[in-house]
């Protein structure tokens, strides 16, 4: 068999062949390059993510450390104690007063 006797259908299919195999390996190369970007992208997004909750962890200890005075923090724990010990008492009370015999 002469190879030129072939139809033309054979030598179209023997031309396709390294041409579909090109771009198999092309979409391949394509898909793990958008994989490793996206990748990536997801590892700065955590880092960014993880620097912005310490910068915020950071600016709220600056805002209670520089705006909040010390005297009213003393002021507000003093008057929640005092309250605090009155409810106690008044709870005590409650515990020593006898039962008034009435029931429901």
């Amino acid at each position: 068999m002469n190879i030129l006797d072939m139809e033309a259908h054979w030598w179209l299919r023997l031309a396709e062949t390294p041409v579909i195999a090109l771009m198999l390996w092309l979409v391949h190369g394509i898909k793990r390059e958008l994989d490793t970007r996206i990748d990536r992208g997801d590892l700065r997004q955590i880092d960014t993510l993880h620097r912005a909750r310490e910068e915020l962890a950071e600016f709220k200890l600056e805002v209670a450390r520089t705006y909040v005075p010390l005297s009213l923090i003393r002021d507000v724990d003093r008057r929640l104690t005092e309250q605090l010990l009155r409810i106690e008492e008044k709870l005590e009370g409650l515990r020593r007063v006898p039962p008034t015999g009435r029931e429901r």
